[in-house]
C-alpha cells in the first residue's frame, strides 16, 4: 500500500493520518509513505507506484490531491484509497467514507470497492483530471481569490469570508455553455461527477459518480440576491428548487465565453475560460469498505 500525503492539506488533521497508518501497520499491512513536494507531484508518485506493482494507492489530502493521484492511476488495476485531510473532503462525503481512524483503516484493508469515473477538463494550454466537479462563474472567482493562509486557519469558513468580500464587486457576466450541442446561458455553472458540493451538501441528486456523463447545474440568474439565496439553500438541500436553477445531463460540455473568466476544479484554481469537459477513458476502483 502506497500512501501519498500532501503535507499542506489539512494540517489540523495530520493526527488522523498517523492514527490510520498505525492501525494498518498493526495489522501487518506493508506501507510506503510518500510526501508531495509540488503541484502535480502526486500524479508522478502514483504513476511510479502503479509501475512498481502497488495493490492500492492511498491519497492522503484533500479533493485536489485525490484528483492528482487518480490521474496517475488511470488504465491500471491498482485500487484507490482515501484518507480525507482536506478542507471540504467532498469525495469522502460523496461515498460515505468514515473519518474515524479505525474505521478508515478497516475500509482501506477491505476488498470492497466501487467505481469512480473521473472527468477531464481541457483548455488550450492544459488537460486536467477532476473527481468531483468543475465550476465557472462566482464560485470559481471566490476560489481564485481565496488566501491560502486564511484557508488553512479557518477551513471552510475561509470560503464564507471570501464570498462576503467578493459579492459586492463581482459583475456576474453571462456564460455561454454548450451541453451535448445544446446552448445555454447562465451566470454560473457547476459540472459535477458527484451529487455533493462544498462538503456534505446536496447539489445534484441525478449525478452518477461511478458512470460516464455529468450533471450540469446552470444558475441562470446573476446578482447578489441570487448568489445569497443559492448559498443559503445549499446546506438545506434545496438548491434544485430555486428559481432560475436548471440541471441537465450531458457527456460533452463546452464553456466558451467570456474568455479569461476563472475556472475551479475540485475546489482549486484551474485556469481560465474557454474549456471543454469530457469523461476520462475509464474508472478507477475506490475502496469503500463493506
Amino acid at each position: 500500500m502506497y500512501v501519498i500525503h500532501n503535507p499542506t492539506a489539512g494540517r489540523r488533521n495530520t493526527g488522523r493520518l498517523w492514527n490510520v497508518l498505525d492501525c494498518l501497520a498493526s495489522h501487518g499491512i506493508p506501507l510506503k509513505i510518500l510526501e508531495t513536494q509540488y503541484a502535480g507531484h502526486a500524479t508522478e508518485l502514483a504513476r511510479t507506484a502503479v509501475r512498481q506493482g502497488a495493490d492500492m494507492v492511498v491519497a492522503a489530502g484533500g479533493d485536489g490531491t485525490i484528483a492528482e493521484v487518480v490521474a496517475g492511476m488511470l488504465a491500471s488495476d491498482t485500487r484507490l484509497g482515501i484518507i480525507p485531510l482536506g478542507t471540504a473532503n467532498v469525495l469522502a462525503h460523496e461515498f460515505n467514507l468514515p473519518f474515524a481512524p479505525k474505521a478508515l483503516a478497516a475500509v482501506l484493508g477491505s476488498d470492497c470497492g466501487t467505481p469512480l469515473w473521473p472527468g477531464i477538463l481541457k483548455s488550450s494550454d492544459q488537460s486536467r483530471l477532476f473527481v468531483q466537479m468543475v465550476g465557472a462563474g462566482f464560485d470559481a472567482h471566490v476560489v481564485h481569490h481565496i488566501d491560502l493562509g486564511t484557508k488553512r486557519l479557518l477551513g471552510r469558513g475561509a470560503y464564507v469570508l471570501q464570498t462576503v468580500r467578493e459579492l459586492p464587486r463581482y459583475q456576474f457576466p453571462s456564460l455561454c455553455v454548450r451541453a451535448d450541442g445544446k446552448e445555454y446561458h447562465a451566470a454560473s455553472v457547476i459540472v459535477s461527477k458527484g451529487r455533493l458540493y462544498g462538503g456534505p451538501y446536496l447539489l445534484s441528486s441525478d449525478a452518477l459518480p461511478g458512470e460516464p456523463g455529468f450533471s450540469v447545474t446552470l444558475f441562470e440568474n446573476g446578482g447578489v440576491s441570487s448568489a445569497l439565496m443559492a448559498g443559503l439553500s445549499l446546506p438545506q438541500g434545496k438548491m434544485g428548487s430555486l428559481p432560475g436553477v436548471q440541471t441537465v445531463r450531458a457527456s460533452h460540455i463546452e464553456i466558451t465565453s467570456p474568455a479569461e473568466l476563472p475556472v475551479q476544479a475540485d475546489g482549486d484554481p484551474a485556469g481560465m475560460l474557454p474549456f471543454e469537459i469530457t469523461d476520462a477513458t475509464g474508472p478507477v476502483v475506490l475502496a469503500t469498505g463493506g
